[in-house]
């Protein structure tokens, strides 16, 4: 899911400069990098170590939002993880994030540690420890213990802290990156991770003995993150472009049509298409010509210290009074379908037409979880996709597949909405 578009300087692939615009449009990056600092006051659950780690990145600061940020991640987050390592879970996506956060900061991570039985170690050893268990897995299994999105930003993590990666760790991403695909599409998110990750492995030099397989595998990525640019510069779609912009300029790729996928991004941020934190915080880094890897040689020197937040007046949104129906079709794991329809107020999230349609009791139930993009369906009419089984619950609107979340997306007409269980 993420967004943002191409960014690269007509020269370069000559030059062996990234990706370069002719333009300033520091307004343009100021107003996204307030956004993203106002939504630290607004966020509902966990603070959002992605959050962080683009205000970090930037070139515009308010370090004591940022620093009382930073604090909430050392308590909330923190608390969150030691409670899901002590429960033996699965959390090398959060954990690593948490890492890149912290290290966005120019915090010591040999301060940061967990209890796990008794046992106090750092940070960094717990992520070795979860990388080595998605490694394991991924040898009995051909699939680690949560994707390979996840894997990959382990990879990276590591990388950027200074830790040399097991090259066994490195080439089971390495032989998996030939084809990244969730559900019936490939991953340009993943493709985008793994890039930069593989790119890192390949500038510490800590991969030495496969360096001709390595740059090969390099090469592929971006060939595969290049392939999927559509004709309005976007790559994927407007909420994974921001990754595989960092991707690109990480790996040095020469971007041949840079004018069009800037466009398209200015386009997006102006017309208020990133109004998800998560997607800001991946596009913004991307806007400015840096990405994560940008963190491995951060410096937290002289920094600029003059974003200021002017107060806004609030927005009261009244309930539209104009209805639109909305169908919706749940399809299970064994291809059952049941239809429903239910009529709400213009402009509705889809969150909230569920829940309307909940509420008629009609036999239509969900459950959500929550997630750093905000809360997903985990269980619909009494079935659960899981992703220790490998299935999530697939979202389209009249055929066509959802790029936002249950809460971004707004029924602004009559459609149909299928909620599909699919494995991945």
């Amino acid at each position: 899911m993420l967004s943002l578009v191409i960014v690269a300087g007509l020269l370069a692939f000559s030059s062996g400069k990234p990706c370069e615009t002719q333009t300033s449009n520091s307004e343009l990056h100021m107003s996204l990098n307030k956004n993203l600092l106002r939504s630290l006051e607004t966020q509902e659950g966990l603070p959002n170590p992605s959050v962080h780690l683009a205000l970090r990145l930037s070139n515009f600061h308010n370090l004591a939002k940022e620093s009382e940020h930073l604090n909430k991640l050392k308590n909330d987050l923190h608390n969150d993880i030691q409670s899901s390592l002590s429960n033996s879970q699965s959390v090398v996506g959060l954990l690593s994030l948490y890492t890149l956060a912290l290290k966005s900061s120019c915090y010591d991570l040999n301060t940061i540690t967990f209890t796990v039985g008794e046992r106090s170690e750092t940070l960094l050893t717990h992520l070795k420890k979860q990388m080595e268990q998605e490694k394991e897995h991924i040898a009995f299994s051909h699939r680690p213990l949560t994707n390979y999105y996840q894997y990959s930003l382990g990879v990276l993590a590591l990388c950027v802290s200074g830790i040399r990666v097991n090259h066994h760790v490195s080439n089971k991403l390495i032989k998996a990156a030939e084809h990244f695909q969730h559900g019936d599409t490939e991953s340009t998110d993943t493709y985008a991770m793994a890039g930069m990750a593989l790119q890192c492995v390949k500038d510490a030099g800590s991969h030495v003995q496969n360096a001709t397989v390595l740059d090969t595998v390099l090469s592929k990525i971006q060939q595969k993150l290049l392939a999927s640019r559509r004709n309005d510069g976007h790559i994927g779609n407007e909420f994974s472009t921001g990754l595989a912009v960092q991707a690109l300029l990480a790996m040095g790729a020469p971007v041949s049509e840079c004018a069009a996928s800037m466009e398209a991004m200015r386009t997006d941020a102006r017309n208020n298409r990133y109004h998800n934190a998560m997607a800001i915080s991946q596009v913004l880094p991307a806007l400015q010509q840096k990405s994560y890897l940008t963190v491995k040689s951060k410096e937290c020197l002289n920094e600029d210290d003059t974003l200021v937040l002017e107060p806004i007046d609030p927005v009261v949104v009244l309930p539209s009074q104009t209805k639109v129906t909305m169908m919706v079709e749940v399809v299970t794991s064994s291809g059952a379908a049941a239809l429903y329809s239910v009529e709400v107020p213009k402009g509705s999230s889809l969150l909230e037409a569920l829940e309307l349609l909940k509420m008629k009791n009609v036999g239509f139930t969900f459950d959500k979880e929550s997630s750093l993009w905000g809360p997903f369906l985990s269980v619909v009419n009494g079935e659960q996709a899981r992703q220790s089984d490998r299935r999530y619950w697939h979202l389209s609107s009249d055929g066509t597949a959802l790029s936002e979340g249950i809460t971004d997306f707004k029924i602004d007409a009559a459609q149909k909405i299928t909620l599909k269980n699919t494995i991945y």
